[in-house]
């Protein structure tokens, strides 16, 4: 009777063992769905973020307005200009001047300098990037060559303005900014 009875505890303990892993294994899978929803939710999440704080130095992806606030000359802000190709771009792309001193309120005009020294026509996109991030929101772009696409046949090449302010409220700890732009080929994108 004794070995029934160890028999019937050994069947039961079988069978919460496989109940216990049943759920174990449901729990696991439900985690997994959570993971990768949540990271699909992740990048609107982010740039929300960015846009509310001003983080992550992105700047506005449209032309802003007049500075209306008058320059303050009792400030110099320096501005850095700094340019790269993503892989795979055969263009040249540079800043014309790598620095400008401004005061804040006070407009400027400064140009980029890219050639497409490839065989084929390529559109290019830039993408601005501005550091420390908390300066993002105070920088202004009226012009941009990053607002529009840029295409470029082959061998040809551009001068791209982008003209600019430095918001008057800028944080007095930061005196300067450095911009920088990523230039990206999206023909691909751009001719589906």
């Amino acid at each position: 009777m004794s070995t029934k009875k160890n028999q019937d505890d050994v069947e039961i303990s079988q069978d919460e063992q496989a109940k216990a892993k049943t759920k174990t294994v449901k729990k696991l899978v439900l985690i997994v769905f959570a993971m990768f929803g949540f990271g699909f939710a992740l990048v609107p999440l982010y740039d929300v973020f960015c846009d509310i704080t001003g983080l992550n130095g992105k700047t506005a992806t449209t032309a802003a307005t007049i500075n209306e606030n008058g320059i303050d000359k009792s400030r110099v802000i320096t501005v850095q200009f700094i340019s790269r190709t993503a892989q795979g771009i055969p263009w040249l792309f540079e800043p014309m001047i790598n620095e400008i001193k401004v005061h804040p309120g006070e407009m400027k005009l400064v140009k980029f300098y890219a050639k497409n020294e490839s065989q084929n026509d390529i559109v290019g996109q830039a993408v601005p990037s501005v550091s420390p991030g908390q300066a993002a929101i105070y920088f202004q772009k009226i012009e941009c060559f990053c607002f529009n696409h840029q295409p470029l046949k082959a061998q040809d090449d551009i001068e791209m303005a982008l003209q600019f302010y430095v918001d008057t409220e800028l944080p007095e700890d930061v005196s300067t900014i450095t911009l920088s732009y990523t230039l990206y080929d999206i023909t691909g994108k751009v001719a589906s």
